[in-house]
């Protein structure tokens, strides 16, 4: 992405926005320096105390050192309240001349008593960087800015001076007096001379500006800050997926216990209607066709269930669920499972769906006629390998589902690998570090 510097090595920078958005900064720059002035309060005592130990000032030495004393405890006392304000709009300004987000690297304040604030952001370095930030802002940068706007004011000038230029009205340029418009017109040349580099000045300008601003605001990510933003994703990602899992069990517990008894009522009561109804009677076609809708009903909504999280799942664990799963799946399944002991149930739960959603794709993208299903522990982790005789060519560039397989994995701190060559054989296998079902699931 470009940003004020960068953008000026374009042959088109003229004519992109980021002459004007350099220009915008520049214009409000002097707006935080006006802010930022009590900050070089301070140096002005300093200078005092140089010119008294140098012999070059009225003022006693005495004296001069009491001054520079008290402007520097008013510094250290009052100037990280007047930067930390000064430093946040400046990071908001940035965004004009750069697209990444300055990072203020503060930390968060312990709730410990009403002073936790102040001491916290008294003793970070982000705070005093700040600091050094706003002095010279209010010291060096009007000197500089002060030079880009006296040449940006003399070119304008030597452009417009025909127009301005009169007897009555003369003009002194530089060392030569006009009096005609046609005297002012060789001015008029080395003005435009002068303002043809004027965008590329305010992007130089912004841009060193900006270098400086972000190299005392912004706050590197250092690789201990990475390693623990990423802990914190995870076990964030982890905690969603936990409460997903939850969810579904729940959404499962309520159907199995509420919607399908008293489905399965409904279809014992339908069936105790149909024998009492005559079969020549008028109603009985009817009550025959709704026991048939009843039970048909009830096997989509088993069915439903066992998508939702499978009851066999949680009562007998992951060799039964998949033998369940084979029975269910439309082409010939082998399952063979050597686990010794039950794992923990969000592993059961991942494998389960890694099993669902394979044999799934086996028979509606892979035409496959035949499946092997292994389920097994080997070195610390829960393997699970799906195998069909399908057409092969499956690919996650394809569709969701694998890749959707692949996060569920990830989650968990295991990885998917897949092998589907064209022609076949397709293999699905998920590596899931193992976890006992008797320990607590944490996510690491």
């Amino acid at each position: 992405m470009d940003s004020a510097l960068t953008a000026m090595k374009r042959r088109n920078y003229v004519l992109t926005p980021w002459p004007w958005r350099s220009l915008l900064y520049l214009l409000s720059t002097p707006v935080a320096a006006l802010l930022a002035w009590p900050l070089a309060v301070p140096l002005l005592p300093a200078v005092m105390l140089i010119m008294a130990l140098t012999g070059n000032s009225t003022v006693e030495i005495g004296t001069a050192i009491v001054v520079t004393g008290l402007s520097v405890a008013f510094y250290a006392a009052g100037a990280p309240l007047l930067a930390l304000p000064l430093a946040a709009l400046e990071r908001y300004r940035l965004r004009l001349i750069r697209p990444e987000p300055v990072r203020g690297g503060h930390r968060m304040p312990p709730r410990t008593g009403p002073w936790s604030w102040l001491v916290t952001r008294y003793t970070e370095a982000a705070t005093w960087r700040a600091v050094v930030y706003g002095t010279l802002l209010a010291a060096a940068v009007p000197v500089f800015y002060l030079a880009a706007f006296l040449y940006a004011a003399l070119a304008l000038t030597l452009v417009v001076a025909p127009l301005v230029v009169s007897p009555a009205s003369p003009m002194q340029l530089v060392f030569v007096e006009v009096t005609t418009p046609a005297q002012a017109l060789p001015a008029t040349l080395i003005g435009l001379l002068l303002v043809t580099p004027l965008p590329y000045l305010c992007g130089l300008t912004a841009g060193l500006h900006g270098l400086i601003a972000t190299a005392l605001l912004n706050e590197p990510v250092s690789g201990a800050r990475l390693h623990t933003e990423l802990v914190e994703v995870t076990r964030s990602r982890a905690r969603l997926v936990d409460g997903f899992e939850a969810e579904r069990r729940r959404i499962e517990r309520d159907l199995h216990d509420g919607a399908q008894q008293r489905l399965v009522g409904l279809t014992l009561q339908l069936g105790l209607a149909k024998l009492d109804v005559p079969d020549d009677s008028p109603a009985a076609a009817s009550v025959a066709r709704a026991h048939e809708e009843a039970k048909a009903l009830m096997a989509e909504l088993r069915d439903l269930i066992a998508g939702i999280h499978p009851q066999v799942l949680t009562d007998l664990g992951l060799p039964a669920a998949l033998r369940e799963l084979a029975d269910r799946t439309a082409l010939s399944v082998t399952v063979h499972s050597d686990l010794g002991e039950r794992p923990a149930a969000h592993l059961e739960s991942t494998a389960y769906f890694v099993v669902a959603e394979a044999l799934t794709n086996a028979v509606r993208h892979g035409h496959a006629g035949q499946a092997w299903v292994r389920a097994y522990r080997e070195q610390g982790q829960l393997i699970v390998e799906v195998t069909d005789d399908g057409r092969g060519g499956a690919s996650p560039d394809l569709g969701t589902g694998l890749t959707g397989l692949a996060d569920r994995a990830a989650v968990t701190g295991g990885r998917m690998l897949l092998s589907s060559p064209p022609g076949g054989p397709t293999v699905v296998r998920v590596e899931l570090p193992w976890i006992r079902a008797s320990q607590p699931e944490v996510a690491s």
